[in-house]
């Protein structure tokens, strides 16, 4: 049986579990799980990424320091090891933004319910959602106050109280905030959380070529992101109708890929609203020639969710694996004095190593720490990911090198002083470009391309990424989520790649 009566495109589809990776284990109380550790320097993790993937992510997100958990279910505490890393990115996408002369600000965290309800289709997609505030203190409220899930309906009055003329046009603005998502099952550090950190941009122009033009900017600054910062492959397309954001007019998308579970993560999305919510909040502008016309919007976001990917992606069975781009640190500087060695010169050693790196504006630390011996210290800055290691020790010292040993593969190489600063740039930048070939390797290994049912169903159960010819019809859509339906989710599209293969004439 083909899939459908007439091929239009390409979409990508494969099996969404409805549980998540690494999801917490229910408790009473509503606390999170807690890990328990071995013993007091216990290193290691207990789970391997192939036999346990969601206990194996849930492991190396606490034990890399990324994450703690917290005692409200689906809440999760980001330590500076993670947030470090949501900053290089947010340094990036937000020069990038005021490139394209977007600028930031700040709407309040609270919605009124009037407000909230006005767009139909919007709050109806996100009603299960919205957490609201009943109380204050031991008084109830006389209007409970609902929590911003995203912040359109926030914004979009006053962009009808500012935007009165084509010379108000565009308005381009852009938060760096929190939102609360509160009803799901199985939360996921990063992935599926109750409360996370996003950029949210909300933009207006006079017409819409200059709306489409902008979606596609963005989302190449999202490709960017994950591909040349996070080293993951990901795929530019269109959400189909069924899938879109909720009261907007087309949404598109970067999809990544986990090859461990057979699971797509979507990345960030960049959509088109269209005309609806000016519709809605009564954003008009009289043109040029005198005449009211309707903005066209935009509304773009990425998330913390970015960097759960990355650890699914990249980390191994020794925990995390870090792209030199992102990591809070880069080189991790390490002394290993044998006995009776010149301890204080190959501390000195180490020392003036992390000043000549930092100088050329390379992230390095030294650990100096005397209570841990150096193989405990390998392995520690092994679970945290830092992509590049630096060993000094007496012979080191007498040939003023340096050995340094790469996180992505164990490679071993001895490094003059003397051209310290070039080798270290250099096998940083080997690492990044590794890093991504890899995951692309893995990631293009699992596309199937498909054309009949009988090989989208097998696809399906080897946890494929499936590129499958599709008609563009709703209900072909609904009815290959209807029958992949089992104990671990059914099938749903990603997107429709905007790089399309050649379908055979007559399709």
């Amino acid at each position: 049986m083909v899939l459908c009566r007439e091929i239009a495109k390409l979409v990508l589809i494969l099996a969404i579990v409805e549980h998540m990776a690494g999801g917490e284990k229910k408790k009473s109380g509503g606390g999170g799980k807690k890990k328990e550790v071995k013993k007091e320097t216990g290193l290691g993790l207990s789970f391997t990424k192939d036999e346990n993937f969601g206990e194996w992510y849930s492991e190396v997100v606490v034990n890399g320091e990324m994450i703690e958990y917290y005692d409200i279910s689906g809440c999760y505490i980001l330590r500076p090891w993670a947030m470090s890393i949501w900053e290089n990115m947010q340094t990036f996408f937000d020069a990038e933004i005021k490139k394209m002369k977007v600028k930031n600000c700040y709407f309040p965290l609270f919605v009124s319910p009037g407000v909230l309800q006005k767009e139909k289709d919007h709050i109806e997609g996100f009603a299960p959602e919205v957490a609201w505030v009943t109380k204050s203190g031991e008084s109830d409220l006389e209007v409970p106050i609902a929590i911003r899930p995203t912040s359109e309906t926030v914004m979009y009055p006053y962009y009808s109280k500012w935007i009165r003329g084509h010379r108000d046009l565009p308005l381009k603005l852009n938060q760096w905030c929190n939102v609360v998502r509160w009803e799901f099952s199985n939360p996921t550090p990063f992935i599926r959380s109750r409360e996370f950190l996003w950029q949210e941009g909300h933009t207006a122009f006079a017409t819409k070529e200059e709306a489409d033009t902008e979606v596609l900017q963005i989302l190449e600054l999202y490709r960017r992101i994950y591909e040349e910062f996070l080293a993951i492959p990901v795929t530019k397309g269109r959400k189909s109708e069924l899938e879109k954001f909720a009261g907007g007019l087309y949404t598109t998308s970067v999809e990544a890929f986990i090859p461990n579970t057979g699971r797509g993560i979507q990345g960030a999305t960049s959509h088109c609203l269209g005309q609806n919510f000016a519709k809605m909040f009564e954003i008009n502008f009289e043109n040029e020639k005198g005449e009211k016309s309707m903005v066209w919007q935009n509304s773009w976001a990425y998330s913390t969710r970015t960097i759960g990917v990355m650890v699914m992606v990249h980390g191994d069975n020794k925990g995390l694996v870090l792209p030199p781009k992102v990591a809070a640190l880069q080189v991790i500087v390490i002394p290993v004095p044998y006995k009776d060695a010149d301890t204080q010169g190959i501390f000195d050693a180490c020392a003036a190593t992390v000043a000549t790196l930092s100088d050329a504006g390379i992230r390095a630390e030294a650990d100096l720490r005397e209570n841990y011996s150096p193989g405990w210290k390998y392995s520690n800055w092994e679970m945290k990911g830092v992509p590049l290691r630096i060993e000094i020790g007496p012979r080191d010292l007498a040939n003023n090198q340096v050995r340094a040993v790469r996180r992505d593969n164990g490679e071993k190489t001895d490094i003059s002083r003397v051209f310290l600063v070039e080798q270290v740039k250099g096998m940083l930048d080997k690492i990044q470009q590794n890093l991504f070939d890899v995951a692309k390797q893995k990631r293009d290994a699992c596309i199937e391309v498909v054309k009949t049912w009988d090989e989208f169903v097998k696809a399906l159960g080897q946890k494929k990424l499936i590129l499958a010819p599709w008609c563009d019809e709703e209900e072909v859509e609904k009815d290959v989520k209807t029958r992949t339906k089992g104990e671990m989710g059914a099938a749903k599209s990603l997107c429709t790649p905007f790089e399309q293969p050649e379908l055979p004439e007559g399709t």
